[in-house]
Protein backbone atom coordinates (compact mmCIF):
# COMPACT_ATOMS: atom_id res chain seq x y z
CA UNK A 1 0.00 0.00 0.00
CA UNK A 2 3.00 2.67 0.82
CA UNK A 3 2.70 6.35 1.70
CA UNK A 4 0.89 8.74 -0.67
CA UNK A 5 2.48 10.53 -3.40
CA UNK A 6 1.59 13.84 -1.52
CA UNK A 7 2.70 12.59 1.12
CA UNK A 8 6.11 11.28 0.01
CA UNK A 9 6.57 14.93 -1.54
CA UNK A 10 5.93 16.36 2.07
CA UNK A 11 8.97 14.72 3.07
CA UNK A 12 11.16 15.11 0.46
CA UNK A 13 10.53 18.90 0.09
CA UNK A 14 10.83 18.86 4.21
CA UNK A 15 14.42 16.51 4.15
CA UNK A 16 15.40 19.26 1.37
CA UNK A 17 16.28 16.03 -0.92
CA UNK A 18 16.73 16.74 -4.59
CA UNK A 19 15.03 14.85 -6.79
CA UNK A 20 17.85 11.87 -7.54
CA UNK A 21 18.48 12.56 -4.00
CA UNK A 22 14.87 11.20 -3.41
CA UNK A 23 14.95 8.76 -6.33
CA UNK A 24 17.60 6.69 -4.71
CA UNK A 25 16.37 6.41 -1.51
CA UNK A 26 13.24 5.42 -3.30
CA UNK A 27 14.89 2.43 -5.09
CA UNK A 28 17.42 1.47 -2.38
CA UNK A 29 13.77 1.18 -0.20
CA UNK A 30 12.11 -0.85 -2.73
CA UNK A 31 15.05 -3.06 -3.55
CA UNK A 32 15.76 -3.98 0.42
CA UNK A 33 12.33 -4.12 1.41
CA UNK A 34 10.59 -5.51 -1.65
CA UNK A 35 7.54 -2.77 -1.38
CA UNK A 36 7.05 0.19 -2.50
CA UNK A 37 6.40 2.30 0.52
CA UNK A 38 7.55 5.59 -1.57
CA UNK A 39 6.54 6.56 -4.26
CA UNK A 40 8.34 7.16 -7.83
CA UNK A 41 9.06 10.56 -8.51
CA UNK A 42 6.26 10.93 -11.27
CA UNK A 43 3.56 9.77 -9.22
CA UNK A 44 5.16 12.90 -6.92
CA UNK A 45 4.65 15.42 -9.78
CA UNK A 46 1.48 14.44 -10.11
CA UNK A 47 0.86 15.20 -6.57
CA UNK A 48 2.78 18.87 -6.68
CA UNK A 49 0.76 19.79 -10.17
CA UNK A 50 -2.83 20.49 -7.49
CA UNK A 51 0.01 22.34 -4.85
CA UNK A 52 1.20 24.84 -7.48
CA UNK A 53 -0.32 27.59 -8.89
CA UNK A 54 -2.03 26.96 -12.20
CA UNK A 55 -4.60 24.03 -10.66
CA UNK A 56 -7.60 26.04 -10.05
CA UNK A 57 -9.84 28.24 -12.78
CA UNK A 58 -10.99 31.41 -11.69
CA UNK A 59 -11.67 34.59 -13.84
CA UNK A 60 -10.94 38.33 -13.86
CA UNK A 61 -13.96 40.93 -13.86
CA UNK A 62 -12.89 43.45 -16.26
CA UNK A 63 -10.17 41.17 -17.77
CA UNK A 64 -6.90 41.55 -17.09
CA UNK A 65 -4.62 43.67 -19.29
CA UNK A 66 -2.69 42.55 -21.18
CA UNK A 67 -2.41 39.16 -19.35
CA UNK A 68 -4.06 35.71 -21.01
CA UNK A 69 -7.26 34.39 -19.60
CA UNK A 70 -5.64 30.87 -20.00
CA UNK A 71 -5.76 29.61 -16.16
CA UNK A 72 -3.95 26.54 -16.01
CA UNK A 73 -0.40 28.49 -16.04
CA UNK A 74 2.35 26.85 -14.02
CA UNK A 75 5.93 27.38 -13.28
CA UNK A 76 6.90 29.81 -16.56
CA UNK A 77 10.20 31.28 -17.74
CA UNK A 78 10.84 34.56 -15.66
CA UNK A 79 11.55 35.99 -19.28
CA UNK A 80 8.34 35.29 -21.06
CA UNK A 81 6.17 38.20 -21.58
CA UNK A 82 9.11 40.18 -22.47
CA UNK A 83 9.12 42.04 -25.70
CA UNK A 84 12.74 41.75 -26.68
CA UNK A 85 13.94 43.46 -29.67
CA UNK A 86 17.56 43.26 -31.02
CA UNK A 87 18.72 46.79 -29.43
CA UNK A 88 17.10 46.13 -25.96
CA UNK A 89 19.76 44.95 -23.36
CA UNK A 90 20.78 41.35 -23.53
CA UNK A 91 19.14 39.82 -20.40
CA UNK A 92 21.51 36.82 -19.70
CA UNK A 93 19.94 35.26 -16.98
CA UNK A 94 17.67 32.09 -15.79
CA UNK A 95 14.60 33.35 -14.13
CA UNK A 96 11.28 31.40 -13.32
CA UNK A 97 8.23 32.62 -11.90
CA UNK A 98 4.97 32.07 -11.52
CA UNK A 99 1.46 34.24 -12.85
CA UNK A 100 0.92 36.98 -10.23
CA UNK A 101 -2.53 36.02 -10.48
CA UNK A 102 -2.61 32.33 -10.48
CA UNK A 103 0.04 32.27 -7.51
CA UNK A 104 -2.63 34.66 -5.65
CA UNK A 105 -5.58 32.17 -6.56
CA UNK A 106 -3.05 29.31 -5.20
CA UNK A 107 -2.56 31.00 -2.40
CA UNK A 108 -6.22 31.85 -1.54
CA UNK A 109 -7.18 28.17 -2.38
CA UNK A 110 -4.68 27.25 0.33
CA UNK A 111 -6.57 29.14 2.60
CA UNK A 112 -10.15 27.94 1.68
CA UNK A 113 -10.72 26.31 5.08
CA UNK A 114 -9.10 29.54 7.14
CA UNK A 115 -11.58 31.88 5.06
CA UNK A 116 -14.67 30.10 5.90
CA UNK A 117 -14.12 29.28 9.61
CA UNK A 118 -13.27 33.10 9.61
CA UNK A 119 -16.62 33.76 8.60
CA UNK A 120 -18.20 31.08 11.12
CA UNK A 121 -16.06 32.87 13.61
CA UNK A 122 -17.39 36.20 12.54
CA UNK A 123 -20.93 35.09 12.93
CA UNK A 124 -21.38 35.75 9.13
CA UNK A 125 -22.70 33.56 6.95
CA UNK A 126 -20.31 30.92 4.96
CA UNK A 127 -22.26 31.68 1.50
CA UNK A 128 -21.50 35.38 1.60
CA UNK A 129 -19.72 36.08 -1.84
CA UNK A 130 -18.09 39.14 -0.80
CA UNK A 131 -16.16 41.08 -2.04
CA UNK A 132 -13.37 40.01 0.15
CA UNK A 133 -10.60 42.53 0.13
CA UNK A 134 -6.54 40.91 0.44
CA UNK A 135 -4.36 42.73 1.59
CA UNK A 136 -0.74 41.61 0.34
CA UNK A 137 2.47 42.03 1.45
CA UNK A 138 5.42 42.00 -1.18
CA UNK A 139 8.71 40.91 -0.64
CA UNK A 140 12.11 41.50 -2.19
CA UNK A 141 15.47 40.84 -1.53
CA UNK A 142 18.97 39.12 -3.05
CA UNK A 143 20.28 36.41 -1.69
CA UNK A 144 23.83 36.42 -1.72
CA UNK A 145 26.11 33.44 -2.71
CA UNK A 146 23.84 30.53 -4.30
CA UNK A 147 27.01 28.96 -6.63
CA UNK A 148 27.06 25.16 -6.78
CA UNK A 149 29.62 23.91 -4.75
CA UNK A 150 30.60 21.06 -6.67
CA UNK A 151 27.86 20.93 -9.35
CA UNK A 152 28.71 20.90 -13.39
CA UNK A 153 25.76 23.26 -14.49
CA UNK A 154 25.79 25.83 -16.70
CA UNK A 155 27.68 28.96 -15.26
CA UNK A 156 25.80 31.17 -14.01
CA UNK A 157 26.17 34.12 -11.83
CA UNK A 158 26.73 33.52 -7.91
CA UNK A 159 23.93 35.36 -6.73
CA UNK A 160 19.80 35.16 -7.04
CA UNK A 161 16.73 37.74 -6.06
CA UNK A 162 13.99 36.80 -5.31
CA UNK A 163 10.27 37.85 -5.23
CA UNK A 164 7.64 36.99 -2.61
CA UNK A 165 4.26 37.76 -1.41
CA UNK A 166 2.01 36.95 1.73
CA UNK A 167 -1.85 36.99 2.48
CA UNK A 168 -1.15 39.37 5.16
CA UNK A 169 -5.36 39.71 6.24
CA UNK A 170 -8.80 39.29 4.75
CA UNK A 171 -11.38 41.37 5.09
CA UNK A 172 -15.58 41.53 3.67
CA UNK A 173 -17.74 44.86 4.12
CA UNK A 174 -20.22 43.86 6.45
CA UNK A 175 -23.14 46.63 6.07
CA UNK A 176 -21.01 49.93 7.53
CA UNK A 177 -18.25 48.06 9.21
CA UNK A 178 -15.17 45.90 7.55
CA UNK A 179 -15.08 42.59 9.44
CA UNK A 180 -11.94 40.93 9.31
CA UNK A 181 -12.10 37.13 8.34
CA UNK A 182 -8.73 35.76 8.47
CA UNK A 183 -5.46 37.49 9.87
CA UNK A 184 -1.73 35.90 9.49
CA UNK A 185 -0.68 35.56 13.17
CA UNK A 186 3.01 34.64 11.76
CA UNK A 187 4.00 37.12 9.04
CA UNK A 188 7.21 36.71 9.21
CA UNK A 189 7.36 32.46 8.87
CA UNK A 190 8.54 30.78 5.51
CA UNK A 191 5.50 29.12 5.69
CA UNK A 192 3.56 32.20 4.51
CA UNK A 193 5.53 33.65 2.29
CA UNK A 194 5.06 32.65 -0.84
CA UNK A 195 7.67 32.67 -3.79
CA UNK A 196 6.71 34.29 -6.85
CA UNK A 197 9.82 34.61 -9.14
CA UNK A 198 13.35 33.22 -8.60
CA UNK A 199 16.25 34.50 -11.07
CA UNK A 200 19.84 34.17 -11.22
CA UNK A 201 20.73 37.85 -10.98
CA UNK A 202 22.64 39.79 -9.10
CA UNK A 203 20.24 42.49 -7.37
CA UNK A 204 22.77 46.12 -8.46
CA UNK A 205 22.05 44.61 -12.27
CA UNK A 206 19.31 47.33 -12.82
CA UNK A 207 18.81 46.15 -16.45
CA UNK A 208 17.92 42.84 -15.59
CA UNK A 209 15.91 43.67 -12.55
CA UNK A 210 13.70 45.60 -14.51
CA UNK A 211 13.48 43.32 -17.52
CA UNK A 212 12.38 40.69 -15.01
CA UNK A 213 10.31 41.72 -12.76
CA UNK A 214 8.33 44.60 -15.28
CA UNK A 215 5.82 41.69 -17.00
CA UNK A 216 5.09 40.55 -12.78
CA UNK A 217 4.59 44.34 -11.71
CA UNK A 218 2.62 44.96 -15.31
CA UNK A 219 0.51 41.82 -13.87
CA UNK A 220 -0.33 43.81 -10.18
CA UNK A 221 -0.96 46.72 -11.64
CA UNK A 222 -3.58 45.20 -13.48
CA UNK A 223 -4.97 43.34 -11.17
CA UNK A 224 -5.12 46.40 -9.18
CA UNK A 225 -8.15 47.96 -11.35
CA UNK A 226 -10.14 44.16 -11.55
CA UNK A 227 -11.72 41.48 -9.37
CA UNK A 228 -11.17 37.70 -8.94
CA UNK A 229 -13.83 35.18 -9.53
CA UNK A 230 -12.93 32.39 -7.66
CA UNK A 231 -14.78 29.10 -6.75
CA UNK A 232 -14.59 28.37 -2.61
CA UNK A 233 -16.79 26.01 -0.39
CA UNK A 234 -18.81 25.46 -3.83
CA UNK A 235 -19.76 29.36 -4.19
CA UNK A 236 -18.34 32.04 -6.68
CA UNK A 237 -16.99 34.61 -4.53
CA UNK A 238 -15.17 37.99 -5.86
CA UNK A 239 -12.17 38.91 -4.15
CA UNK A 240 -9.92 42.73 -4.50
CA UNK A 241 -6.33 42.56 -3.91
CA UNK A 242 -4.09 45.33 -1.92
CA UNK A 243 -0.36 45.39 -2.26
CA UNK A 244 2.16 46.51 0.01
CA UNK A 245 5.49 46.26 -0.96
CA UNK A 246 6.99 46.49 2.28
CA UNK A 247 9.50 43.53 2.40
CA UNK A 248 12.59 45.65 0.72
CA UNK A 249 15.80 46.27 2.59
CA UNK A 250 16.95 50.36 1.82
CA UNK A 251 19.39 49.21 -1.27
CA UNK A 252 16.33 47.45 -2.95
CA UNK A 253 14.36 50.55 -2.35
CA UNK A 254 16.59 53.26 -3.27
CA UNK A 255 17.01 51.14 -6.33
CA UNK A 256 13.39 50.36 -7.82
CA UNK A 257 12.50 53.73 -6.31
CA UNK A 258 14.72 55.97 -8.72
CA UNK A 259 16.56 57.23 -5.40
CA UNK A 260 20.75 57.34 -5.01
CA UNK A 261 22.66 54.94 -3.03
CA UNK A 262 22.78 54.90 0.60
CA UNK A 263 25.56 56.95 1.13
CA UNK A 264 23.86 60.07 -0.56
CA UNK A 265 23.25 63.19 1.67
CA UNK A 266 19.68 62.32 0.88
CA UNK A 267 19.79 59.78 3.72
CA UNK A 268 16.10 58.59 4.04
CA UNK A 269 13.74 57.08 1.56
CA UNK A 270 10.84 58.42 3.69
CA UNK A 271 11.03 61.83 3.71
CA UNK A 272 13.38 64.26 2.04
CA UNK A 273 15.61 65.05 4.95
CA UNK A 274 19.90 66.12 4.12
CA UNK A 275 22.05 64.25 6.18
CA UNK A 276 23.06 67.52 7.82
CA UNK A 277 19.54 68.23 8.56
CA UNK A 278 18.60 64.87 9.86
CA UNK A 279 21.94 65.54 12.55
CA UNK A 280 20.53 69.00 13.77
CA UNK A 281 16.95 67.56 13.94
CA UNK A 282 16.85 64.18 14.82
CA UNK A 283 13.58 63.23 15.86
CA UNK A 284 10.91 65.93 14.09
CA UNK A 285 10.35 64.61 10.58
CA UNK A 286 6.96 63.15 8.72
CA UNK A 287 6.99 60.39 6.28
CA UNK A 288 6.52 62.29 2.92
CA UNK A 289 8.20 60.17 0.12
CA UNK A 290 5.96 57.98 -1.67
CA UNK A 291 6.01 56.23 -5.57
CA UNK A 292 3.47 58.66 -7.17
CA UNK A 293 6.06 61.94 -5.85
CA UNK A 294 9.23 59.97 -7.46
CA UNK A 295 7.71 59.66 -10.66
CA UNK A 296 6.94 62.97 -10.37
CA UNK A 297 10.09 63.84 -9.88
CA UNK A 298 12.23 61.90 -11.76
CA UNK A 299 9.89 63.91 -14.89
CA UNK A 300 11.57 67.02 -13.24
CA UNK A 301 14.99 65.47 -13.12
CA UNK A 302 14.50 64.42 -16.63
CA UNK A 303 13.45 66.77 -18.64
CA UNK A 304 14.82 69.82 -16.34
CA UNK A 305 11.71 72.28 -17.05
CA UNK A 306 13.14 75.06 -14.94
CA UNK A 307 16.22 75.14 -16.78
CA UNK A 308 18.51 74.78 -12.94
CA UNK A 309 22.07 73.82 -12.74
CA UNK A 310 22.57 69.89 -11.55
CA UNK A 311 22.65 70.91 -8.15
CA UNK A 312 19.77 73.24 -8.31
CA UNK A 313 18.15 70.26 -9.87
CA UNK A 314 19.43 67.18 -7.56
CA UNK A 315 17.80 69.32 -4.66
CA UNK A 316 14.62 70.11 -6.19
CA UNK A 317 14.15 66.07 -6.79
CA UNK A 318 15.53 65.41 -3.41
CA UNK A 319 18.05 62.86 -5.00
CA UNK A 320 15.25 61.06 -7.49
CA UNK A 321 17.78 60.58 -10.73
CA UNK A 322 16.41 57.37 -11.84
CA UNK A 323 12.89 55.85 -13.06
CA UNK A 324 10.89 54.36 -10.62
CA UNK A 325 9.82 50.78 -11.70
CA UNK A 326 7.92 49.31 -8.55
CA UNK A 327 5.75 50.80 -6.45
CA UNK A 328 7.22 50.46 -2.27
CA UNK A 329 5.57 51.60 0.85
CA UNK A 330 8.18 53.56 2.86
CA UNK A 331 8.98 51.81 5.79
CA UNK A 332 11.94 50.72 7.87
CA UNK A 333 12.74 46.93 7.51
CA UNK A 334 13.07 45.53 11.40
CA UNK A 335 16.14 43.30 10.57
CA UNK A 336 18.52 45.85 8.88
CA UNK A 337 17.15 48.43 11.23
CA UNK A 338 18.83 46.08 14.08
CA UNK A 339 22.06 45.33 12.00
CA UNK A 340 22.43 49.00 11.20
CA UNK A 341 22.16 50.32 14.54
CA UNK A 342 24.34 47.48 16.21
CA UNK A 343 27.22 48.56 13.77
CA UNK A 344 26.89 52.24 15.28
CA UNK A 345 27.47 50.72 18.71
CA UNK A 346 30.18 48.63 17.85
CA UNK A 347 32.59 51.96 16.45
CA UNK A 348 31.00 53.76 19.55
CA UNK A 349 32.05 51.14 21.81
CA UNK A 350 35.45 51.59 19.51
CA UNK A 351 35.60 55.61 19.76
CA UNK A 352 35.21 55.41 23.57
CA UNK A 353 37.69 52.44 24.39
CA UNK A 354 40.24 54.94 22.72
CA UNK A 355 38.91 58.29 24.62
CA UNK A 356 38.08 59.57 20.72
CA UNK A 357 36.32 62.52 22.59
CA UNK A 358 39.26 64.23 24.15
CA UNK A 359 41.37 63.68 21.06
CA UNK A 360 39.68 63.78 17.57
CA UNK A 361 42.93 63.41 15.46
CA UNK A 362 43.86 59.55 15.53
CA UNK A 363 45.62 57.36 13.36
CA UNK A 364 44.13 54.76 11.63
CA UNK A 365 46.10 52.23 13.29
CA UNK A 366 45.08 53.93 16.71
CA UNK A 367 41.82 53.15 15.55
CA UNK A 368 42.85 49.70 14.89
CA UNK A 369 44.26 48.89 17.83
CA UNK A 370 41.25 49.99 19.36
CA UNK A 371 38.77 47.22 17.39
CA UNK A 372 41.27 44.36 18.41
CA UNK A 373 41.14 45.07 22.35
CA UNK A 374 37.13 45.43 21.69
CA UNK A 375 37.10 42.02 19.84
CA UNK A 376 39.54 40.51 22.13
CA UNK A 377 37.44 41.59 24.71
CA UNK A 378 34.02 40.52 23.79
CA UNK A 379 34.87 37.07 22.88
CA UNK A 380 36.56 36.54 26.09
CA UNK A 381 33.75 38.04 28.31
CA UNK A 382 30.44 37.55 25.84
CA UNK A 383 32.01 34.79 23.59
CA UNK A 384 31.30 37.19 20.72
CA UNK A 385 33.78 36.01 17.53
CA UNK A 386 34.26 38.68 15.63
CA UNK A 387 32.72 39.56 12.42
CA UNK A 388 33.23 40.99 9.23
CA UNK A 389 30.01 41.38 8.05
CA UNK A 390 27.22 42.16 10.77
CA UNK A 391 24.98 39.08 10.79
CA UNK A 392 21.33 39.52 12.87
CA UNK A 393 22.57 37.05 15.63
CA UNK A 394 25.68 38.99 16.04
CA UNK A 395 23.95 42.29 16.71
CA UNK A 396 21.13 40.53 18.92
CA UNK A 397 24.07 39.51 21.44
CA UNK A 398 25.98 42.78 20.85
CA UNK A 399 22.76 44.74 21.87
CA UNK A 400 22.20 43.88 25.40
CA UNK A 401 23.19 45.44 29.45
CA UNK A 402 25.95 42.71 29.68
CA UNK A 403 27.72 43.96 26.17
CA UNK A 404 27.94 47.35 27.80
CA UNK A 405 29.15 46.10 31.33
CA UNK A 406 31.83 44.35 29.99
CA UNK A 407 32.43 47.33 27.45
CA UNK A 408 32.92 49.62 30.29
CA UNK A 409 35.70 47.23 31.92
CA UNK A 410 37.97 48.70 29.26
CA UNK A 411 36.52 52.70 30.07
CA UNK A 412 38.20 54.33 32.99
CA UNK A 413 35.93 57.14 33.12
CA UNK A 414 33.01 56.72 35.34
CA UNK A 415 30.93 59.59 33.39
CA UNK A 416 31.27 57.87 30.25
CA UNK A 417 30.12 54.34 31.94
CA UNK A 418 26.54 56.47 32.86
CA UNK A 419 26.42 58.00 29.05
CA UNK A 420 27.03 54.47 27.37
CA UNK A 421 24.48 53.00 30.14
CA UNK A 422 21.87 55.02 29.61
CA UNK A 423 22.80 55.01 25.75
CA UNK A 424 21.80 51.42 25.25
CA UNK A 425 19.43 51.51 27.93
CA UNK A 426 17.35 53.74 25.84
CA UNK A 427 17.93 51.85 22.82
CA UNK A 428 16.78 48.46 24.51
CA UNK A 429 13.47 50.13 25.32
CA UNK A 430 13.11 50.98 21.47
CA UNK A 431 13.55 48.31 19.90
CA UNK A 432 10.77 45.83 21.00
CA UNK A 433 8.55 48.61 19.24
CA UNK A 434 9.92 48.04 15.98
CA UNK A 435 10.76 44.36 16.38
CA UNK A 436 7.22 42.82 17.19
CA UNK A 437 4.05 41.64 15.44
CA UNK A 438 1.85 44.01 17.47
CA UNK A 439 3.47 46.11 19.95
CA UNK A 440 0.12 48.16 20.83
CA UNK A 441 -0.53 43.99 22.35
CA UNK A 442 2.63 42.73 22.80
CA UNK A 443 4.81 46.07 24.33
CA UNK A 444 1.77 48.81 24.66
CA UNK A 445 4.05 50.23 27.62
CA UNK A 446 7.25 51.04 25.84
CA UNK A 447 5.16 52.00 22.11
CA UNK A 448 3.70 55.14 24.85
CA UNK A 449 7.34 55.63 26.18
CA UNK A 450 8.60 55.41 22.39
CA UNK A 451 9.05 59.27 21.24
CA UNK A 452 10.17 60.67 24.85
CA UNK A 453 12.90 57.44 24.50
CA UNK A 454 13.73 58.69 21.12
CA UNK A 455 14.20 62.26 22.22
CA UNK A 456 16.44 61.47 25.33
CA UNK A 457 18.37 59.42 22.87
CA UNK A 458 18.65 62.30 20.22
CA UNK A 459 19.59 64.57 23.07
CA UNK A 460 22.60 61.87 24.05
CA UNK A 461 23.62 61.93 21.07
CA UNK A 462 24.20 65.64 20.28
CA UNK A 463 25.60 66.04 23.71
CA UNK A 464 27.75 63.03 25.37
CA UNK A 465 28.33 61.63 21.95
CA UNK A 466 28.89 64.73 19.94
CA UNK A 467 32.35 64.38 18.32
CA UNK A 468 30.56 61.33 16.35
CA UNK A 469 27.42 63.32 15.63
CA UNK A 470 28.04 66.64 14.83
CA UNK A 471 26.40 67.35 11.45
CA UNK A 472 26.12 64.00 10.75
CA UNK A 473 23.98 60.77 11.43
CA UNK A 474 23.37 57.17 10.07
CA UNK A 475 21.04 56.43 7.97
CA UNK A 476 19.15 53.82 10.19
CA UNK A 477 19.76 55.81 13.55
CA UNK A 478 17.60 58.60 11.59
CA UNK A 479 14.60 56.03 10.59
CA UNK A 480 14.80 54.85 14.03
CA UNK A 481 14.60 58.04 16.01
CA UNK A 482 12.22 59.92 13.77
CA UNK A 483 9.72 57.41 12.14
CA UNK A 484 8.46 54.78 13.94
CA UNK A 485 5.87 55.89 15.61
CA UNK A 486 4.46 57.34 12.17
CA UNK A 487 4.55 54.01 10.93
CA UNK A 488 3.48 52.26 13.80
CA UNK A 489 0.54 54.20 13.74
CA UNK A 490 -0.45 53.71 9.78
CA UNK A 491 0.40 49.98 9.09
CA UNK A 492 0.09 48.81 13.45
CA UNK A 493 3.67 47.51 13.23
CA UNK A 494 7.25 46.98 11.80
CA UNK A 495 8.02 43.98 12.09
CA UNK A 496 4.77 42.56 10.89
CA UNK A 497 5.33 43.95 7.54
CA UNK A 498 9.28 43.30 7.04
CA UNK A 499 11.38 41.14 4.99
CA UNK A 500 11.96 38.11 7.40
CA UNK A 501 10.05 35.73 5.83
CA UNK A 502 11.45 36.55 2.39
CA UNK A 503 15.22 35.94 4.14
Amino acid sequence: SGLHPAVCLAIRVNTFLSCSQYHKMYRTVKAVTGRQIFQPLHALRTAEKALLPGYHPFEWKPPLKNVSTNTEVGIIDGLSGLPLSIDDYPVDTIAKRFRYDAALVCALKDMEEEILEGLKAKNLDDYLNGPFTVVVKESCDGMGDVSEKHGSGPAVPEKAVRFSFTVMNISIAHGNESKRIFEEIKPNSELCCKPLCLMLADESDHETLTAILSPLIAEREAMKNSELLLEMGGILRTFRFIFRGTGYDEKLVREVEGLEASGSTYICTLCDATRLEASQNLVFHSITRSHAENLERYEIWRSNPYHESVDELRDRVKGVSAKPFIETVPSIDALHCDIGNATEFYRIFQMEIGELYKNPDVSKEERKRWQSTLDKHLRKKMNLKPMLKMSGNFARKLMSKETVEAVCELIKCEERHEALKELMDLYLKMKPVWRSSCPAKECPELLCQYSYNSQRFAELLSTKFKYRYEGKITNYFHKTLAHVPEIIERDGSIGAWASEGNE
